[in-house]
């Protein structure tokens, strides 16, 4: 039976994050196994970062961060609604929690993604192929609005949107992954309106959110794949991102974005993924399921009449997905 084509983009997060852990993404670049790279702009290695992605010509994309570390915005110059007392982005889950208690100033986070921005074309010399956000704040109720209305302003067309299909099955994830993983879906879900109002863009198809880390496989990312593009016609074309966060672990106290690494950063999950995907076994298994990679700049080339990415599925996916 045919299969549905498919052209993945693999996109290494968290550039930027620290010589090792970039050190391990040029690697996975330089080896076909990473197509495209989201650069942390107030990581300690965002200036070498940026040095490596014009040395060796990698599409990069702004990984907007408004949780980690310190701002690059007016905001490092007082107090702001984005900040704890020590100066400090509140954290994965404390800036969902102020978001969601209505504490945090949607115009402060303007000026912080336009600051990002500004500060992504001071280090690259050229607007980013694509902006996401970082631990997927981009998504979040009416920080969505905010940043797709600066997007648009910016001129940049691709974001991500972290629909993965299926997440929520995901037995081996553990309980809190799993909850954060299904929370980041339904945020994401209700993101496709203001992202689609402003003209944003994103692949077909998102898969990462299952396999980050130690769950990590070849099996279990082809998997992944398979659930996303289940009921699509066969020989159909289709686009994808796989999410990743490969490296060498971080050794503190290097790295960072103004408060050392993480945990996250410092595992030897990140080494995990780098092995899983730079080994022939994973690029094998895409190949059998007819995935070709691509830089997501290819998908830009569609032709006119062709269907946009974003939309040949969504339908789909949001009618099988439980509310």
């Amino acid at each position: 039976m045919a299969r549905p084509r498919v052209r993945l983009v693999v996109t290494a997060d968290d550039f930027g994050y620290c010589p090792r852990r970039d050190e391990g993404i040029v690697e996975a670049f330089l080896a076909g196994a990473v197509t495209s790279v989201s650069l942390l702009v107030n990581g300690a290695a965002a200036e070498s970062a940026a040095e490596l992605a014009r040395r060796h010509q990698i599409p990069t994309g702004l990984h907007a961060n408004l949780s980690e570390g310190r701002p690059v915005g007016p905001a490092r110059h007082g107090t702001s609604s984005l900040l704890s007392p020590e100066g400090f982005f509140l954290g994965k889950m404390g800036f969902r929690e102020a978001v969601a208690a209505g504490d945090v100033d949607l115009h402060q986070v303007r000026e912080e993604l336009e600051a990002q921005l500004s500060r992504f074309g001071e280090l690259l010399g050229r607007d980013p192929t694509h902006v996401d956000g970082h631990q997927h704040v981009h998504v979040l109720p009416g920080v969505c609005q905010v940043f797709a209305e600066a997007l648009q302003a910016y001129g940049v067309r691709f974001t991500r949107l972290p629909l993965e299909r299926g997440v929520g099955s995901c037995a081996w994830l553990e309980a809190p992954a799993r909850s954060f993983a299904c929370a980041v879906e339904r945020d994401a879900r209700a993101a496709v309106g203001p992202f689609s109002r402003h003209g944003l863009r994103w692949t077909d198809a998102f898969v990462g959110l299952s396999t980050c880390g130690r769950h990590m496989s070849a099996h279990r990312v082809s998997g992944a794949l398979a659930r996303a593009l289940e009921g699509i016609p066969t020989g159909h074309a289709l686009t994808a991102e796989l999410m990743a966060h490969p490296g060498y672990p971080s050794v503190p106290p290097t790295g960072g974005c103004g408060e050392g690494p993480d945990a996250f950063s410092c595992s030897w999950e990140r080494l995990h993924e780098l092995r899983v995907l730079t080994t022939p076994t994973l690029r094998a298994r895409l190949a059998q399921d007819g995935v070709q990679l691509c830089a997501l700049l290819d998908l830009d080339s569609k032709r006119r009449g062709e269907v946009v990415p974003g939309e040949a599925t969504l339908e789909a996916f949001l009618e099988s997905s439980p509310p």
